[in-house]
């Protein structure tokens, strides 16, 4: 059975960085992608990037493109959330997840999720 297991997550300041890791264990190879989700109080699950988990072709939501960044490290199966200029608004509990599907954005479309890590941004 594949697990994931979410790390990193704490306080950081308005316009700082962090880093929160996603470890599979289990046959994570059978995946066609690792996703990253967030979700804030009161809202529902977004999308925030995933990576193809052979060819390592990245794909972001619009909306943190150029601030956040997903990489991988194979030999250690896991992937990484670079989180950069970070906001209040990017409080939330933070996801990754893993699918064969290629419909990246859609948080249905994954089977398999971690325990979520919390990250807040304070002002």
């Amino acid at each position: 059975q594949v697990q994931l297991v979410e790390s990193g997550g704490g306080l950081v300041q308005a316009g700082g960085s962090l880093r929160v890791s996603c470890a599979a264990s289990g046959r994570p190879f059978s995946w066609l992608a690792i996703g990253w989700f967030r979700q804030a109080p009161g809202k529902e699950r977004e999308f925030v990037g995933a990576i193809h988990w052979s060819t390592s072709t990245l794909y972001y939501t619009p909306s943190i493109k150029g601030r956040f960044t997903i990489s991988r490290e194979s030999a250690k199966n896991t992937v990484f959330l670079q989180m950069t200029r970070l906001s209040p608004e990017d409080t939330a509990v933070y996801y990754c997840a893993g699918t064969r599907s290629l419909n990246w954005a859609s948080p249905t479309d994954y089977n398999s999720w971690g325990q979520g890590t919390q990250v807040t941004v304070s002002s």
